[in-house]
């Protein structure tokens, strides 16, 4: 261990072994962490980061995982010798995680409240009185608007943004000397990312908090690191201070990584192309019930009066806070959530079709979701899950044939056929993300709803991602309905955009408008945030 490092990772390998078969994941690598200092790992999908951050906590799932060579040793002690016992007493206390999947590490039977305060009434012993001062603390620091009302929600009831929050609420809940950040950025939008960055930050200068930071955001690496590990194959490429390995990458791995980012133009305006979808005063009300006979007393406003047209070979982008009704107005088009006004699919109206009326047309309407591990079912192979809208759309086709459609499906998403048989848990999240791809793509649909289907991959998967739907556009003059939070990305796809706050249209137009002469202040504060990284100014996010 050096002079000062809380941490030291010293010839680290872990081994996976399944069916007899061993997976080399990492492979001897050695970095430090120095007390107040932040470390980032980078690396494409599948490289080692996350498997090495779980290897501090012992959170592999041993004995299938295990370490042939290597240390761990934080403040002199041995962390992969470390008894379950003590593991626990640190786990959450002396060293904390926010995982890349909220939805996936949070209980959906337990209250946001119950969540939080638990951290602190194992480890620190509060009352529930104290615990939740504590908890309502944190909520606003993390900034959840209406902390107060968030309390009794349970995580279903949160946008994904909003679920990350909570667990940056939970890992800081007891003042860390090693955070772990996977990914923790991920679900949230632009200006709400640089403000927890900024909140990290403070905290760390603070408490003298190390950081542990797992990222495939290169602009939050020069950002936010003091020294960044570059990883491929398990290993360690390169390292050393973020302004010595932007500036003069060494390594063609650390080069390939710099130059990876999503180019090209978007698809032309053209309004003489048919309407695929349109809606107009699309509204979705939540009822809000109080008192013993649960009468409605307000709404929640998730969709408040919008008009929409998507045509055929066009891209339309939805940009805004988490919470803002992105999502929402996507399920509503889509049909999937209860809704009023007018909603038509090229011109017939299905605003009052039945579930089972909308069912012949789910063929021609997807979706990829946001979050590929709560989507994908952990008990069908890949080959069973991208095959299933076959199974339902086409039943005359033959097995023999359904296979040939899954492997061409995966192969033009950039995974290889031959792992088709395994399962999701296998793979890495990116690689998640390209199954749910897949699923759609292979039923050939002519609208599809993509809700934030970057956000889980590293940069330069995103560019391929971004050229595949382009040239899937192209091809069969495919519409897209683009969610995302990831600016940079919809400026490569969408030649229209909403920006929605509130459930309301902010402003709309064509893209190059909308980014390059935001008429607004609240457009404004998105491109600051998302293209110089920069904190929103106050007052401009309530999150």
């Amino acid at each position: 261990m050096t002079n000062n490092a809380l941490v030291s990772v010293k010839d680290l390998s872990v081994v996976f072994t399944q069916g007899g078969n061993q997976t080399v994941a990492v492979d001897k690598i050695s970095f430090d962490i120095k007390k107040g200092e932040t470390v980032s790992l980078v690396g494409e999908s599948g490289s080692g980061k996350s498997v090495t951050a779980l290897s501090i906590l012992k959170l592999l799932p041993y004995p299938a995982a295990s370490h042939p060579s290597g240390e761990i040793v934080m403040d002199g002690k041995e962390m992969l010798a470390a008894s379950d016992n003590e593991m626990r007493k640190i786990r959450g206390n002396t060293v904390s995680m926010i995982f890349q999947e909220p939805m996936t590490s949070l209980n959906p039977l337990h209250t946001v409240e119950k969540q939080i305060s638990e951290i602190l009434k194992t480890h620190r012993g509060m009352g529930d009185t104290q615990a939740r001062q504590r908890v309502l603390e944190l909520m606003n620091q993390v900034g959840i608007r209406d902390a107060e009302k968030r309390l009794s929600s349970y995580p279903h009831q949160l946008s994904g943004g909003q679920r990350q929050r909570v667990m940056i609420a939970m890992a800081l809940a007891n003042e860390p000397d090693l955070l772990i950040a996977d990914e923790p950025t991920t679900a949230l939008d632009v200006t709400v990312q640089a403000q927890i960055l900024e909140l990290l930050k403070k905290l760390q200068r603070q408490q003298g908090m190390a950081m542990l930071f797992i990222t495939h955001d290169l602009g939050i690496v020069r950002k936010f690191s003091d020294r960044v590990c570059v990883m491929t194959d398990g290993k360690i490429v390169e390292q050393g201070v973020v302004a010595d390995i932007f500036e003069k990458p060494q390594h063609d791995y650390t080069k390939h990584l710099l130059a990876a980012e999503p180019k090209g133009e978007p698809p032309q305006g053209d309004d003489t192309k048919p309407i695929v979808v349109q809606a107009d005063d699309l509204k979705v009300w939540f009822p809000v019930k109080r008192g013993f006979l649960r009468r409605t007393v307000d709404h929640i406003k998730a969709v408040d009066g919008i008009d929409i047209k998507v045509r055929q070979g066009q891209t339309l982008g939805i940009v805004g806070e988490s919470g803002s009704g992105k999502t929402t107005l996507g399920l509503a088009i889509l049909r999937m959530i209860s809704s009023t006004g007018r909603i038509a699919f090229y011109g017939e109206e299905i605003q009052k079709n039945s579930w089972k009326q909308m069912r012949p047309l789910r063929r021609d309407m997807q979706i990829v979701f946001q979050d590929p591990f709560g989507a994908l079912s952990p008990r069908m192979s890949v080959s069973d899950i991208v095959g299933e809208g076959l199974k339902v759309h086409f039943p005359g086709i033959s097995s023999e044939e359904r296979d040939r459609k899954v492997a061409d499906a995966l192969v033009e998403v950039g995974l290889d056929a031959s792992t088709r048989n395994r399962y999701p848990h296998e793979f890495s999240g990116g690689q998640r993300q390209r199954i749910s791809i897949a699923r759609a793509m292979v039923l050939e649909p002519k609208f599809v709803m993509l809700d934030e289907p970057t956000s889980a991959l590293d940069m330069s998967v995103q560019a391929q991602v971004v050229d595949l739907l382009r040239d899937l556009q192209k091809a069969h003059g495919l519409a897209y309905l683009f969610i995302s939070h990831d600016l940079k990305v919809v400026r490569a796809l969408a030649n229209e955009v909403i920006v929605m706050r509130q459930g309301k249209v902010v402003e709309s137009g064509p893209a190059e408008r909308i980014f390059d002469a935001p008429q607004t202040d609240y457009t404004r504060a998105l491109m600051a945030a998302a293209f110089r990284l920069e904190t929103a100014p106050e007052g401009v996010v309530n999150a």
